[in-house]
């Protein structure tokens, strides 16, 4: 098997729940839609995965060396990685509902796309995500660390396209339901949070 079974159903799960809660990327791409159109909240989707392609690729190559050379690295990562998905979690929870559904005047599909990239990829945060979050479902025994990080990747960028992606093409509708849903959006978040704070403990512990 070239994953942890277990791990990649956890790893599914956790990363579907936190793309539904409503946070910059998805506003962003609300945002796009609701002033450009099916097309340019695509456009600002595409973007957004783009830069999200780049981070995993520079991490799995990294990391995938990097545990090569220091096995006992892994478990120190892993530490760290859990502590910032529970500190993500209370963050989550402390600010749930501020985030702020941009709007205004037209926007281009490339226009959209190249702050969707650009956006993203210089995004300290999203860094840090991904070093945090995707060396927990890698299961080194198994070998073939890299590839294990293009898979879940490759996962992670499809659910990106299939959550935010509708969200694009479903802007109007979809931006004035959470205009009108802020309980809805606090306690989506809320969960979300404990979400990560729930994996962040769970991972810190097993193993």
């Amino acid at each position: 098997m070239a994953l942890n079974m277990h791990l990649f159903a956890v790893f599914l799960l956790t990363t579907l729940v936190a793309m539904i809660s409503p946070g910059p990327d998805m506003l962003f791409v609300l945002g796009c839609g609701i002033r450009g159109g099916a097309r340019a909240g695509l456009l600002a989707t595409a973007g957004v995965a783009t830069s999200e392609v780049v981070h995993i690729a520079l991490a799995a190559a990294g990391l995938s060396a990097f545990f090569a050379a220091a096995p006992t690295a892994f478990t120190a990562l892993r530490l760290a990685g859990a502590a910032y998905l529970m500190y993500l979690g209370v963050q989550a929870i402390r600010h749930r509902g501020q985030d702020r559904l941009e709007t205004g005047t037209g926007v281009s599909g490339r226009h959209a796309y190249l702050r969707g990239l650009l956006t993203n990829l210089v995004n300290p945060k999203m860094i840090t995500f991904t070093i945090a979050f995707l060396p927990q479902f890698v299961d080194p025994r198994l070998g073939q660390v890299w590839l294990q990080f293009a898979i879940l990747g490759a996962a992670f960028i499809a659910l990106e396209f299939l959550v935010d992606g509708a969200v694009g093409v479903f802007a109007g509708r979809i931006g004035s339901w959470l205009g009108r849903r802020e309980k809805a959006r606090r306690r989506l978040d809320a969960a979300t949070g404990g979400v990560f704070i729930g994996l962040g403990v769970r991972l810190a512990v097993e193993r």
